[in-house]
């Protein structure tokens, strides 16, 4: 299917240059008195390699179809990662740059959203939340608890974030995936 370019957003998938390729970032600049065009950086499904594309805003895209499916991390397999569909038992092994910071929230049996271009995957989004328990956590001083103090505590992922200083070692606590900042206890 062809689409204008003014019309394709992030997480598309095109046909440019007989590859395809996944939209990462797209924006629609109108220069002065000159015409609008679309910057538009692609990263080529077969290569990985990510380039920088210009195209006028009424210039013919062809699309690709997409599939997304709910899948579970199952294991690390020296720096790939192992995922498998919970209703099929299919795995799908992905290299780390394509896990990218997702990495730091991963968990045995932990969901994500993963999107297929012709049975390859490309992508793979966290939900908004997950919920990890605390590997090692400091004890707070005594007396410190005046104006939201925080301390750094290890997650069961290796990750490092700050929380409240009532977190102890043990607990469940609710991390927001899209900043890396604690949100509640679990």
């Amino acid at each position: 299917m062809a689409v204008n370019a003014n019309e394709i957003r992030k997480g598309t998938a095109v046909l440019y240059n007989n590859d395809i390729c996944v939209v990462l970032e797209v924006t629609h600049r109108t220069p002065g008195n000159l015409r609008a065009f679309v910057q538009a950086i692609l990263r080529s499904i077969r290569t990985g390699k990510s380039m920088d594309v210009r195209f006028s805003s009424y210039e013919k895209i062809e699309t690709v179809p997409l599939q997304t499916n709910r899948m579970e991390f199952s294991y690390k397999s020296g720096e790939d990662y192992v995922f498998s569909n919970p209703e099929t038992f299919e795995e799908v092994t992905l290299p780390p740059e394509l896990v990218s910071d997702a990495k730091n929230y991963l968990v045995e049996n932990g969901s994500v959203t993963m999107t297929f271009v012709e049975d390859k995957a490309v992508s793979i989004e966290m939900p908004p939340s997950v919920i990890l328990k605390v590997s090692d956590a400091p004890e707070g001083l005594k007396g410190d608890s005046a104006n939201n103090v925080q301390k750094a505590v290890l997650i069961e992922t290796g990750i490092t974030i700050n929380v409240p200083l009532f977190i102890k070692t043990g607990e469940r606590i609710k991390i927001d995936t899209r900043t890396g900042k604690y949100m509640e206890r679990a």
